[in-house]
């Protein structure tokens, strides 16, 4: 079992690499793979050290399985090329997200749709893959109406850059911005960039890509995305307008009986999910959990989770590992 790991380099790809080792892929050699300029550096793995090889290289080695987080640009020029050699790609960028002939997974959720014939894998949104988790089991039950979502995202989901223009401004430095403004002691209601409607990319992948993994496009999903200092994960504060009257009792154990969620729910000792406490781990944590008194059939709840882990690097390890144990690789 051979597993190219495509952006090996880069804060999600060096995750994916942890996550791998943690979860004792059952791989039988690594292959790191970026930029030209990365190329013959030396990759930790399990004890043993792996040379840094190119796009080209790598597809001539022939992995069963590449784990591409290298940008949109790059896998829709080099998912092709591997599929092409016989690669399941799982694609972590949004190049393949909205394409009909691609599958958009979440496992806990449609790993099911998955057969032999999928070459190129799309990894959905980390914004969205927390969101959706909390979702399906209540639009399972309830049937979802509508959704109101404002996310507070970690500047790690804009990469090496911005952590250094965070630290840069914390030690009351110049230097190369990843932001057009400080995101120090600031909220930016700007993550990704505007469309012609008003909205984000950002916020636009939530309403498309919930309405895909769903397979509902009836679902409705309307989302302001933000980006605030902190490391940890993202955050959302999620409004839900069900089709029919609910149980509080029954949503919390739909979400606490749900794989991969932990609900976190008890004010009267201050206890709710917080990026502090979600980052370096894979679940996602539900919290804040109450009915919304200004109108029938709907709740309120708070989602986090860390965005490199569930948002990213886990979820495609968990597709990759759906795809082993049911021997479609």
């Amino acid at each position: 079992m051979k597993v190219a790991v495509v952006g090996a380099t880069g804060m999600v790809g060096t995750v994916m690499l942890k996550v791998l080792e943690e979860r004792n892929f059952p791989l039988t050699e690594l292959i790191p793979v970026a930029s030209e300029k990365s190329v013959g550096k030396k990759i930790q793995y399990h004890g043993e050290e792996f040379e840094v090889v190119n796009l080209q290289t790598a597809v001539s080695m022939k992995p069963e399985i590449a784990l591409f987080s290298a940008g949109g640009d790059t896998s829709l020029e080099w998912a092709p090329k591997f599929a092409e050699a016989g690669t399941t790609v799982i694609d972590n960028s949004s190049a393949w997200r909205m394409n009909p002939a691609n599958k958009l997974v979440i496992p806990e959720i449609n790993a099911k749709l998955l057969n032999k014939e999928d070459k190129v894998i799309a990894n959905p949104n980390c914004s969205t893959i927390q969101l959706l988790m909390a979702l399906k089991p209540l639009h399972d039950a309830y049937g979802i109406k509508r959704v109101v979502v404002s996310t507070y995202q970690s500047i790690t989901g804009t990469g090496v850059k911005a952590v250094r223009q965070l630290e840069n401004e914390y030690a009351g430095e110049s230097g190369e911005m990843a932001y057009p403004y400080p995101i120090h002691r600031n909220a930016l209601p700007h993550c990704d960039v505007f469309q012609d409607n008003g909205y984000t990319k950002e916020e636009m992948k939530l309403t498309n890509e919930t309405k895909k993994i769903l397979g509902d496009d009836s679902v409705n999903v309307t989302a302001t995305a933000i980006r605030i200092p902190v490391v940890g994960g993202h955050s959302e504060s999620v409004n839900i307008e069900f089709n029919k009257d609910f149980d509080e009792a029954e949503v919390r154990k739909l979400l606490n009986d749900f794989p991969g969620i932990t609900v976190q729910d008890n004010p009267s000792v201050n206890t709710y999910p917080m990026p502090v406490y979600a980052e370096g781990k894979d679940d996602v944590f539900v919290g804040r959990i109450r009915r919304d008194h200004s109108q029938p059939n709907t709740i309120n709840m708070w989602i986090v989770a860390d965005n490199l882990r569930k948002g990213a690097a886990t979820n495609a390890v968990q597709i990759a590992e759906y795809l082993i144990e049911n021997k479609l690789v």
